[in-house]
């Protein structure tokens, strides 16, 4: 009986082992509950059983033999099996979780798998209309042929816009078709530039001495016709010299921001002679200009023709409503938009020379229909419609055959745009006769 161990190793063994089990089985309880417990039981029995049908009695006295041991292993074996087959992981694996993840629209609840679709199907709808919705609200504002501001989104624009702006005095422009050109003339609005302010200058010379800087004059001319000057283009953004004569005069130009055939077919056919005059010679529409780009130009609107130097679109639209709100002319729908589309982007551009549109009041969105009174109101008395001042009238025709009768009657020299002057007395062709 010496391979027998001692009483007191053999309730070490016991404890040893009984503890271990007690550890397997919290471990298997607390992982996967009670398929996890079963796991670690029918692990531990199978181990000792195991470890039993090894060793002998000698060794596992609780156990009477090896046969027992086999048993203990075989019923150990048993329910690891069961157990195992019957465990849900809490957290899959990631092999796992790619399957599961693919079949679990099918492991749902008849319900819960309807609501996940309806909740998807929502989800997708409402990122389709988001969509759509900004789509259509950018193609609402900009035309995608043009890149204006569609008519709407003008009207929009004029209507929102603060009432001091040049944005909002496009209110107070009509638009309408362009007339046809038919029948324009340059000497429609008078024979070359005019002298309407009685300065005894010419108006392109009140524009180059208004506009150049670091000018000189003509000695003789009374600080009239500028021979030099330098010129800080605004429709390219660069310096320009100027100098008067024959082939370097024409590097500045004088511009009608709102072109004489423009305001033709938009308008004018119906002024006066003096009305189309001083429209022409009206400081507010003229500025001294990059020739070649003047020349570009043409007679085009802002539809069809814009300064290459953006800095100064804002300035050179709002020049341009100004006139026209002056003047009474109308737009076509297509330059409005352009205008506003500039003016959008300088929303506090105000109107130059002083100019205030008169803007309509603005109308509320429905306005309840008056009840019918018993006795009819009666007619108004048409207000008779605001002419414009008229120009003062030319003075006396006044002729001088040659220098000797200008000098003779206290006139030379005789300057251009004054009584009398004729080019017979101005043989060198500047504007100065009887020198």
């Amino acid at each position: 009986m010496a391979d027998r161990p001692a009483p007191k190793n053999r309730w070490m063994v016991f404890g040893i082992v009984a503890g271990v089990a007690l550890l397997f089985e919290i471990a298997g309880l607390a992982a996967l509950g009670l398929p996890g417990g079963l796991v670690m039981a029918g692990l531990t029995l199978f181990l000792v059983g195991v470890g039993a049908t090894i060793a002998g009695r000698a060794r596992w006295a609780f156990i009477a033999s090896r046969k027992i041991g086999g048993a203990v292993a075989l019923v150990g074996l048993v329910g690891l099996v069961a157990g195992t087959a019957t465990a849900t992981p809490t957290q899959p694996t990631s092999a796992a979780s790619t399957a599961a993840s693919d079949t679990s629209s099918a492991t749902r609840t008849p319900d819960a798998a309807a609501r996940a679709a309806a909740l998807e199907a929502a989800e997708a709808a409402l990122a389709q209309a988001e969509t759509s919705e900004s789509a259509q609200t950018t193609d609402a504002l900009v035309d995608s042929t043009t890149g204006l501001l569609t008519d709407g989104a003008t009207s929009a624009a004029v209507t929102s816009a603060d009432r001091t702006s040049a944005l909002a005095a496009l209110a107070a422009v009509e638009a309408k078709g362009r007339a046809p050109r038919t029948g324009y003339d340059r000497d429609l609005f008078g024979s070359g530039w005019v002298d309407t302010n009685r300065n005894g200058c010419d108006t392109r010379n009140d524009v180059l001495a208004r506009d150049l800087t670091g000018e000189a004059f003509k000695p003789g001319t009374h600080d009239c016709v500028v021979v030099t000057g330098t010129l800080a283009d605004p429709y390219s953004g660069r310096m320009i010299a100027f100098q008067r004569g024959q082939g370097t005069s024409e590097a500045v130009q004088i511009d009608h921001v709102v072109a004489l055939s423009d305001a033709w077919q938009k308008g004018a056919q119906s002024w006066d002679a003096a009305r189309r005059t001083a429209f022409a010679n009206d400081p507010l529409n003229l500025l001294a200009v990059d020739g070649p780009l003047n020349m570009a130009k043409g007679d085009g609107d802002a539809a069809t023709w814009l300064p290459p130097n953006r800095a100064y679109r804002c300035a050179y639209v709002a020049r341009q409503v100004a006139v026209k709100v002056s003047y009474g002319l109308w737009m076509t729908q297509a330059e409005k938009n352009a205008v506003a589309t500039v003016l959008s982007s300088c929303p506090n551009e105000l109107l130059p020379g002083g100019v205030v549109a008169n803007i309509p009041a603005p109308q509320p969105a429905s306005a309840p229909t008056p009840a019918p009174r018993p006795v009819p109101a009666p007619k108004p008395v048409p207000q008779p419609v605001p002419q414009p001042d008229p120009v003062p009238a030319p003075p006396a025709e006044v002729y001088y055959a040659n220098c000797t009768a200008a000098r003779a009657a206290g006139a030379a020299p005789v300057l251009v745009g004054q009584p009398g002057y004729g080019r017979h007395l101005d043989r060198d062709g500047d504007g100065i006769g009887c020198e």
